[in-house]
């Protein structure tokens, strides 16, 4: 019987060991302590001397992402049902076992309620319905509008990504242990001194809206503009257009095909600064009109060439010399 009681004592003891453990290991005076000793440590500071530089140059990203954010065209067509709702009062004054009011009607400019049969087809061939019920003409002045829109998503895509993919970098140079991350990512960004974009894009969306007379049933479909749609709007706009080698006519061909292409063709690397994305493998490049647009230039190839966001941000619609 001595076995026994020698066992239970000792499994007893290695649960109050484990017990303690824990707590100690949960405790955020411990917590406290081993932040302390990785972020005083030697290592640390002499990680955080290595992508001074890089830090440096990840925040003017950022400044740059919230600039094109800031003066950026996210706006175009709005429906027009229900732009008078908010003159009247609703109530529904039915007695409760009654009410079926589960769904009720959303009334704004990128809303449109309609039938049930208007809402399916719009889930099947959403650029026809998108165009027909937020008043989204087939002229050249939409067809602009839309590619203003487009050229200032596509931008912001890339350069959301593009911090992104910066940040991901600085955290495999100086791989910090994961409870640092996970308790203390602000304190680790700070003392590495980058900014962090908490910058998305703002994709402009629109819904097309059943609900039933008794709020009973509601279906909805959502259209996001982001870049393969206004892609598709484009393209369909332009097929709708008769026009001559206009400004407008000729920005519709300027998709994320298009900007991929050229690229391509510039092998990736800023043609005015020359520094290419072998050199710099987060370079944000982007695709620009030698002659701008507003000054009568034309999306086509002999038109277009690669900067880096840098030059491209200083050249601005200066003409070229």
């Amino acid at each position: 019987m001595a076995v026994p009681i020698v066992f239970l004592g000792i499994a007893g003891g290695f649960g109050v060991f484990i017990g303690l453990a824990l707590v100690l290991i949960a405790n955020p005076i411990i917590w406290k302590v081993r932040k302390d000793g990785y972020f005083n440590s030697e290592q640390f500071q002499a990680l955080r001397t290595d992508v001074a530089s890089v830090a440096a140059e990840h925040n003017d990203v950022v400044n740059y992402v919230a600039e094109i954010r800031a003066q950026g065209s996210f706006e175009l067509g709005a429906s027009s049902t229900g732009q008078y709702a908010h003159l009247a009062t609703f109530e529904n004054t039915s007695s409760w076992n009654n009410r079926r009011d589960r769904n009720v009607a959303e009334y704004a400019p990128h809303v449109h309620n309609a039938s049930l049969q208007v809402v399916r087809n719009a889930s099947m061939d959403p650029i026809k319905y998108l165009m027909k019920y937020f008043s989204i003409k087939a002229d050249k002045e939409t067809l602009t509008d839309v590619q203003h829109v487009a050229d200032d998503v596509s931008r912001l895509e890339e350069a959301v990504r593009n911090v992104q993919g910066r940040e991901t970098e600085i955290v495999a140079r100086i791989n910090p242990p994961t409870f640092i991350l996970k308790r203390y990512a602000d304190e680790f960004w700070n003392l590495v001194g980058v900014h962090l974009s908490p910058i998305t894009v703002p994709y402009p969306s629109y819904k097309f809206q059943y609900i039933s007379a008794g709020g009973n049933s509601g279906q909805a479909v959502d259209i996001r503009l982001d870049t393969s749609t206004l892609d598709a709007l484009s393209e369909t706009l332009a097929q709708k257009i008769h026009w001559a080698k206009s400004a407008a006519g000729q920005r519709a061909l300027m998709t994320a095909r298009l900007r991929s292409w050229i690229k391509d063709r510039d092998n990736h690397r800023c043609v005015q600064c020359e520094i290419s994305v072998a050199a710099e493998p987060h370079l944000l490049l982007e695709v620009d009109h030698l002659v701008p647009v507003s000054k009568g230039g034309l999306s086509t190839p002999d038109n277009l060439q690669t900067l880096c966001w840098r030059c491209n941000r200083t050249k601005g619609a200066k003409m070229p010399a």
